[in-house]
């Protein structure tokens, strides 16, 4: 049945399109004056002429971002620690929420509980800090991935979505001589793209994002990733010239906002690319995970 436009939704409608407007000029400004900005000159963006659009539009922001061995050594770790902490974090979180959305399960509710507890009462500072210091871990990338491996919130997700998959369909695959572990991956995990695609997402952005453990666990500089390298950048002004290019080492010493705006760019780009490729699943995930029956 068609629904009438009435005065009133029509209002509705006209001022929920504006706040959205709005609302995503507000998020979206910000980013398109720092790509303004990074793609701008020393001399523009220091006498505060650049706002949406490039000034004086110069690529050496970007060559000085890609000749910084330091740079792309930070890249590369924050890459590992995206692909191989997701690829662990989903399994181990399919791991824990196949069994527990399983009503056979013996002791399920208890350990429910205690993911829960978890959840609400996040583990203190120092020892976390010791924990990973007695398993061996400070000083390693693993120390991004292991301590991280299973988010509560993503598990009540993924175990919700589990769920909803028939059980008549796991009881016949069981009747045929199936175990529990080819169960989950030939069938339960296939059947969870959707599950899986949005849960990975949500994990990706998260060791992308990478700062706050790696200051506390990592202490040799090649092991830092991407986001504590833009930290020494943006705060404490660390950039290293190449003492055989003039270019750079007048970038440096007269302006290095530009600099410093190709490189947010540059470590902001790559995980955005990530989302279009998963659009479809990321909707179907979040609309399936909440249909009860």
């Amino acid at each position: 049945m068609a629904i009438k436009d009435s005065p009133a939704r029509k209002a509705f409608l006209t001022t929920n399109m504006t706040l959205l407007i709005i609302l995503s000029l507000i998020m979206l400004l910000p980013f398109i004056h720092v790509i303004a900005q990074s793609f701008s000159s020393s001399s523009a963006i220091d006498r505060g002429e650049v706002i949406l659009w490039p000034v004086q539009a110069t690529l050496d922001n970007y060559q000085y971002v890609f000749q910084d061995n330091t740079i792309w050594r930070a890249f590369s770790v924050t890459i590992f620690i995206t692909i191989v902490g997701t690829l662990f974090n989903l399994f181990a979180t399919a791991s824990l929420a196949y069994p527990l959305s399983r009503q056979e399960f013996v002791g399920r509710k208890f350990l429910l509980f205690m993911v829960l507890f978890t959840m609400i009462f996040s583990a203190p500072l120092i020892p976390t800090y010791l924990l990973v210091q007695k398993l061996g871990l400070l000083n390693s990338v693993w120390s991004l991935i292991i301590p991280s491996a299973i988010s509560a919130f993503n598990f009540f997700v993924m175990r919700s979505f589990f769920l909803q998959i028939p059980t008549e369909l796991i009881d016949s695959a069981r009747i045929d001589g199936c175990g529990e572990m080819r169960i989950l991956f030939q069938i339960v995990l296939p059947l969870s793209k959707p599950a899986l695609a949005t849960l990975g997402i949500f994990y990706a952005v998260f060791h992308w994002n990478t700062y706050f453990n790696a200051l506390m666990y990592i202490e040799d500089r090649k092991l830092y990733p991407l986001q504590v390298k833009l930290r020494e950048m943006i705060v404490d002004d660390t950039l290293v010239a190449d003492p055989t290019s003039d270019l750079f080492s007048t970038m440096l010493s007269s302006s290095p906002e530009g600099i410093k705006m190709a490189t947010i760019i540059v470590a902001t780009v790559p995980i955005l690319l990530v989302y279009p490729f998963l659009q479809r699943y990321f909707i179907k995930g979040f609309m399936l995970g909440g249909i009860k029956d």
